[in-house]
């Protein structure tokens, strides 16, 4: 597998809710589903490479899977993590720009 495939797999999606929304109209912040094994510096890098800005700074999330019921059986949902990545002054992605 080559170097932008494997960049590319590193960011699962992005997320879109009101709070992301917010923060990147107001801090120029937006934020993507990672594996629970990606470090700050390869999704800094993964950023940079697909979307050609400049990151100023990146802070993860990890989300403990919640329990889950079904009548009487237990279960448990993944467990996640969050990268939320603020671009430096100037830079944005036009992923979010129609939204």
């Amino acid at each position: 597998m080559d170097e932008s495939a494997r960049l590319r797999k590193l960011l699962k999606r992005p997320l879109m809710t009101e709070k992301v929304v917010r923060m990147t109209e107001l801090q120029n912040t937006y934020a993507f589903e990672v594996p629970l094994s990606a470090n700050k510096v390869e999704i800094r890098r993964a950023v940079e490479t697909i979307f050609e800005v400049k990151v100023d700074d990146v802070r993860t999330i990890r989300v403990r899977g919640k329990l889950k019921r079904m009548g009487r059986y237990l279960g448990r949902r993944a467990a996640t993590k969050k990268a939320m990545v603020t671009l430096k002054e100037g830079h944005k992605l036009e992923l979010f720009e129609n939204v």
